[in-house]
């Protein structure tokens, strides 16, 4: 029987598990902000483990944990050159889906700044009104 600690490191996709489980599956791996910093590094290409950890700033056995996770799922492929081993997104529409992440977040926050410098300008028009 695995151990829950490595069944909630690789969820992987389980054969006739329904596609909303599957998705949100992949989704959960990708709500840790390490391996969301990790698909940007790799948006350039590919990077080796030490080339990683030192940009996450993690020690060895938690950058491997995360890769390892994403590797798993699909998500990564890895290549060993002599004594580095080289990771890279396998899917490159990956950057897609953290793109249009990023604009209904950018959409999400003009929104609420719009909506704050309405309530600003409310409470201008409050405030220097006679009798305030």
């Amino acid at each position: 029987m695995p151990d829950e600690r490595s069944a909630k490191a690789s969820p992987a996709p389980r054969e006739g598990a329904p596609i909303y489980r599957v998705k949100a599956d992949f989704f959960r791996l990708l709500g840790h902000p390490a391996r969301v910093r990790i698909l940007e590094l790799l948006r350039d290409g590919e990077r080796t483990v030490g080339e990683l950890q030192a940009a996450l700033e993690l020690d060895s056995s938690g950058a491997s944990q995360h890769l390892t996770a994403m590797r798993r799922q699909g998500v990564l492929e890895s290549r060993r050159a002599g004594t580095s081993v080289y990771y890279r997104v396998k899917d490159p529409r990956i950057f897609q889906l953290l793109e249009i992440a990023k604009q209904i977040l950018t959409t999400q926050l003009q929104e609420t700044s719009a909506l704050l410098g309405d309530l600003s300008e409310l409470s201008f028009d409050a405030s220097t009104r006679p009798g305030s």
